[in-house]
């Protein structure tokens, strides 16, 4: 099963199919034309070449392997688009009548110019998402919310702090502020991660004070946290409309509106959810404005990772305006 980051893609992977399997098609026909006999008529069905354009138009119409200044000779092809070469003969025997091109198994890469993206990141799952459209964007790939548990080394800064706060939410403790230029905020600590253990301490049903006071006591520097990537939270790829709208309204960060038959309509974007994320860089506390203008930036294809209202305000409750100032708002390294 074929996974993608966004509806569109999903739709142009769909169309590239089709047109590779109905070439094969017609090379078939072609082949079983050729192989039976054929009556021989006094004028041909059709011309064997097209006739040459007149001289004064030839410079209007290059030939395919000098195209755009491009050589798109068989060997050139074969060597970096292989992918675009005609399809081989169907072949007889147990497989006769199978697509003219490889199914791809989990993990492949469809041969229709797909770019695998990033993992699935789902539970045992080693496929990858296939992005005709949107290809290797770094926005992907900022934003790539995996669910999964990793281990961060932190140290404390000339302050004795790591530049983190957590927050108690149903017996589990979750990241709620990381400083901006802070030890967490370059480890990769980001707003929404789970902490399952600091210093081999495992802090399930903890409260906040508890594990910030593990924090304060925890040694200068090797300070190892186990978190798990974002549980609550999920990203969703658009793509700009001819007029570079992404299809939704949001107001304080807070998502109201969405477009009928725009990207966001399509891709199962939701209200009462909050923009956390756009191209993976943290948005929390930003005014829409601001907003606004990181999301007229982006190129053609736009993530953004959001949270259910409910667990967002949870997690926000008490969080002074002078604390969600000094947020991290920069671009994670990929």
């Amino acid at each position: 099963m074929s996974l993608y980051p966004s509806l569109e893609d999903m739709k142009v992977d769909q169309m590239g199919r089709a047109q590779v399997q109905m070439m094969g098609e017609i090379a078939q026909q072609q082949q079983q034309q050729q192989q039976q006999p054929q009556q021989q008529l006094p004028y041909p069905l059709q011309p064997a070449k097209a006739p040459p354009p007149p001289p004064h138009l030839e410079h209007l119409y290059p030939a395919l392997d000098d195209y755009m200044g491009l050589e798109f000779t068989q060997e050139i092809l074969a060597a970096n688009m292989p992918e675009y070469l005609p399809p081989p003969p169907p072949t007889t025997g147990p497989h006769h009548g199978a697509p003219p091109y490889p199914i791809p198994t989990q993990g492949a890469v469809l041969p229709i110019g797909v770019t695998s993206v990033v993992p699935t990141g789902g539970i045992g799952s080693t496929g990858m998402m296939l992005a005709p459209l949107s290809g290797q964007t770094q926005a992907i790939q900022r934003s790539h919310v995996t669910n999964a548990i990793r281990e961060v080394t932190v140290c404390k800064a000339s302050d004795g702090k790591v530049g983190m706060r957590v927050k108690a939410i149903n017996k589990g403790i979750f990241v709620c502020l990381v400083k901006k230029e802070s030890p967490a905020a370059m480890a990769g600590v980001r707003f929404g991660d789970q902490v399952l253990q600091v210093c081999g301490v495992t802090v399930a049903g903890y409260s906040m004070d508890k594990v910030h006071d593990i924090l304060r006591k925890a040694p200068n520097n090797g300070i190892v946290i186990a978190v798990r990537d974002r549980p609550f939270e999920r990203a969703v790829t658009l793509h700009k409309d001819s007029t570079g709208h992404i299809g939704f309204q949001f107001k304080d960060g807070e998502v109201t509106a969405i477009v009928k038959d725009s990207s966001a309509a399509r891709n199962g974007l939701l209200i009462e959810h909050y923009l956390l994320e756009v191209n993976g860089q943290n948005v929390v506390g930003v005014r829409d404005k601001d907003i606004s203008n990181i999301i007229n930036e982006c190129g053609p294809t736009v993530s953004v990772t959001i949270m259910p209202v409910f667990v967002y305000k949870h997690i926000m409750k008490h969080m002074a305006a002078n604390l969600i100032k000094k947020m991290d708002h920069s671009i994670p390294d990929l």
